[in-house]
């Protein structure tokens, strides 16, 4: 299997999506089996020992708000997608849906990883490798959590990498300008000369979700408003006031960035037509934002 097969198969991993739901199971799990192989540790990872927690984990940071997160589903389904292999697969009992037994997964020591050829190729061409970090991370993420992503599976790209990114640079400007350059929460609205510094441009519903590049997809939010937004530690009603999540927590800056504003009205755009809709914003409570809404 040549590289552009396997980059090609890495892009194309099949994914359960329904109603613009997101399902992070197996990019994450790619980007944590990819970061354990770039620290030279063994091909196959144990499911019990180590990717189960590691896994729900990664869900519950950087994945849609679940009861459950069922890290065994990306864990067995992989091999469908033809880079993953399990062992002692042919001891592990099926459900009707052609899931694993999760406690066949734990008591048969069940362990998962790339198969050798595509492994051997990962550690051999780190090019190529970087590029399937990068197309994952983009097809799936934000770029505001893609640092976050990174740190969480220990991976380190060089710098020229993310030189790859591209952004919908209309969309920006739209969105600034509708908002008059200041950040929609918290007024923020610094220039260097005449160019706004650390303000963004962010989408409500994330366009890997199919949120669209209009202004009533998007917010004007300082740096800081902006991590705050994509990670869910806040969102907004359906009268567009501000909602922290009550899971956020901490001394410093908690106050000053979040509950400050809790049960505040943001900053309006200049048009009515701007405002953000109700569509976009319902997707973000459901899909992004963390926990429950704190008491207004």
């Amino acid at each position: 299997m040549n590289t552009e097969q396997i980059l090609q198969r890495f892009e194309t991993l099949r994914q359960w999506g329904s109603g613009g739901e997101r399902a992070p199971h197996k990019p994450l799990l790619v980007l944590y089996a990819i970061g354990k192989m770039l620290r030279g540790e063994d091909r196959l990872i144990s499911y019990a020992d180590d990717i189960e927690e590691n896994l729900e984990n990664l869900l519950r940071d950087f994945g849609p708000r679940r009861d459950r997160y069922n890290p065994h589903f990306p864990f067995w389904r992989l091999q469908n997608d033809e880079i993953w292999e399990v062992s002692n697969a042919d001891q592990i009992r099926q459900t009707t849906s052609g899931d694993p037994y999760i406690t066949d997964l734990r008591e048969h020591n069940a362990s998962g990883g790339f198969n050798e050829n595509i492994a051997e190729q990962l550690q051999n061409n780190s090019e190529l490798t970087f590029e399937i970090v990068l197309s994952l991370l983009n097809a799936h993420f934000p770029p505001s959590l893609h640092e976050d992503i990174l740190q969480a599976v220990d991976i380190e790209l060089p710098l020229q990498a993310f030189n790859t990114r591209t952004r919908t640079s209309n969309f920006r400007k739209n969105v600034l300008r509708a908002y008059e350059y200041k950040c929609a929460i918290c007024g923020f609205d610094v220039k260097l000369g005449t160019s706004p510094i650390a303000l963004e441009a962010s989408h409500i519903k994330w366009q890997k979700a199919g949120g669209p590049n209009e202004a009533v997809n998007g917010l004007a939010l300082c740096v800081m408003h902006h991590k705050l937004f994509d990670r869910g530690a806040f969102t907004l009603s359906r009268q567009w006031q501000v909602l922290v999540s009550d899971e956020a927590h901490g001394s410093v800056g908690l106050q000053e960035w979040l509950k400050d504003f809790h049960g505040q009205t943001i900053n309006f755009p200049q048009r009515r037509t701007y405002y953000p809709e109700m569509d976009f914003i319902g997707w973000h409570v459901r899909e992004v934002f963390q926990g429950d809404y704190r008491e207004l």
